[in-house]
């Protein structure tokens, strides 16, 4: 499940500044393909697709308070996939967990949990208002409001959730748990106090600037392929509903304030398509108009795949067999502009209908 990290050209070893936990090691973010995106269902069929390597399962986690000194499969049993897709920055997950005592009949914070904490853009530092490292200038509840869950995020999300939201969003961004940043759905048979079988699907949107004033005022992280994400959980395990205290906190990452140090994070990476979901050859352009006055398009190759020669059917009557051309319409218009590449592995084409429009 584990990758060693390369001494050259890793993402996290470009980032001096920045020490995540579990050093030398990383875990995959699988990729889901644009037509098989999973449906938050709380039925885990979609998720068929991810290979058992991308599982993190309890046997990665420690309990970090001293109660157990190691996995206990009675007691408690979880895996974990992660997956994204390109052109979205979301994260999904797929939460399988097995319990010998569900306890979640209170209102409050005392719940089995899934704690869950990202800082996708590797920013590092302190995420909540304890760890604020400039504390003679700004108050707790002053950085509560400006610095609590702002560059990363912590998601306390209830397993399973009754009568109340289904995460503690910790932070004044109440706005990231609902649609369209995030959604949820379980699936369980089981009561209060009572063992059994839980499934939780959910997704949640990642943010280099997560403003309390709203979405419109915050930034979402790019999640790009091959790049590295901060990201980590904890399971916080109740056995007793009397006790009021928790029998477990397991912990993916090796220090326990994880939950608001983004530094103890772990390294995930996002991985691209595997084979089975990948096409060998396949055409895709974008553009950028350089000039609108003079008609002066930029046209750029993205296809995927060892190409060898490349066609561009400019929709005007003039063609290119330049990679990247740069071409002047001599009339304004709404043009289909087609390119064709052709590679070992065969021929694909892919056209544009009337992207490319001029005055």
């Amino acid at each position: 499940m584990r990758v060693g990290l390369l001494v050259a050209g890793s993402l996290l070893l470009a980032l001096p500044a920045l020490a995540l936990e579990r050093p030398g090691e990383e875990f995959k973010v699988f990729q889901f393909p644009a037509d098989a995106i999973p449906r938050i269902d709380g039925d885990p069929v979609d998720w068929e697709q991810v290979p058992e390597s991308f599982v993190v399962g309890t046997g990665e986690l420690w309990e970090d308070s001293g109660k157990h000194d190691e996995v206990d499969p009675e007691n408690l049993q979880v895996r974990v996939k992660v997956g994204w897709v390109k052109g979205l920055n979301r994260l999904y997950f797929l939460y399988e967990a097995s319990d010998d005592y569900w306890d979640f009949a209170l209102p409050g914070l005392k719940n089995d949990t899934f704690e869950v904490v990202v800082d996708a853009d590797l920013s590092g530092g302190p995420l909540i208002d304890r760890f604020r490292i400039n504390s003679l200038e700004l108050s707790e509840t002053e950085a509560f409001f400006q610095l609590h869950g702002v560059h990363a995020q912590n998601y306390h999300i209830f397993t399973p959730a009754r009568d109340k939201s289904w995460a503690m969003l910790w932070g004044t961004q109440q706005w990231l748990k609902e649609l369209p940043y995030a959604n949820h759905a379980y699936n369980y048979s089981f009561q209060p106090g009572e063992g059994g079988r839980l499934i939780l699907e959910f997704y949640i949107t990642a943010f280099d600037h997560a403003s309390p004033r709203g979405p419109a005022w915050s930034t979402e992280s790019h999640l790009q392929e091959d790049h590295l994400i901060g990201l980590c959980w904890a399971i916080i395990d109740y056995d007793d509903v009397d006790s009021g205290r928790n029998n477990g906190f397991w912990n993916l990452s090796r220090s326990h304030t994880m939950y608001g140090k983004a530094d103890e994070l772990v390294a995930f990476r996002l991985m691209p398509l595997e084979a089975d979901g990948e096409v060998p050859l396949k055409a895709f352009w974008d553009f950028t108009i350089v000039n609108l006055e003079d008609r002066i398009v930029a046209f750029r190759d993205r296809s995927r795949g060892a190409v060898t020669s490349w066609h561009w059917d400019f929709g005007d009557g003039k063609e290119s067999g330049e990679q990247n051309p740069i071409h002047r319409y001599d009339e304004g218009g709404k043009y289909v502009v087609v390119l064709t590449v052709d590679g070992p592995d065969g021929s694909s084409r892919y056209s544009r209908v009337w992207d490319v429009t001029l005055p």
